[in-house]
């Protein structure tokens, strides 16, 4: 299965260098309070380089595989498994190709 098509809008596409890890594509949406939520797909196994956010962050696992590293604490989640990064995290990770994933930010994770 794959996200909905409504969810593929041009304008709402991360761009690359906005992104954590390399050669993925991403999309986000920002509510009226400047929070956002993005999604994610995988299409390769990829590494995402250790980075840290000034909010909060929740993260689903949709599909497949997304291995989330916080200050240094492996956490391993599968299809409907979720996650809660506080701010000021160091977190980065590694991901299995097909996997797909949904984030929600309390800030603005994405400049325009």
């Amino acid at each position: 299965m794959s996200f909905p098509n409504f969810m593929f809008r041009a304008e709402n596409m991360i761009p690359a260098s906005q992104q954590n890890t390399p050669d993925i594509e991403g999309y986000y949406y920002t509510a009226n309070d400047g929070s956002q939520m993005a999604f994610w797909i995988y299409k390769a196994d990829r590494i995402s380089k250790e980075h840290m956010h000034d909010y909060d962050e929740w993260v689903l696992c949709v599909e497949g595989e997304y291995i989330v590293t916080i200050d240094g604490v492996e956490h391993v989640l599968h299809a409907g498994d979720e996650l809660f990064i506080p701010k000021g995290s160091v977190q980065g990770g590694r991901v299995k190709a097909g996997t797909r994933s949904v984030h929600a930010f309390g800030g603005q994770r994405v400049k325009k």
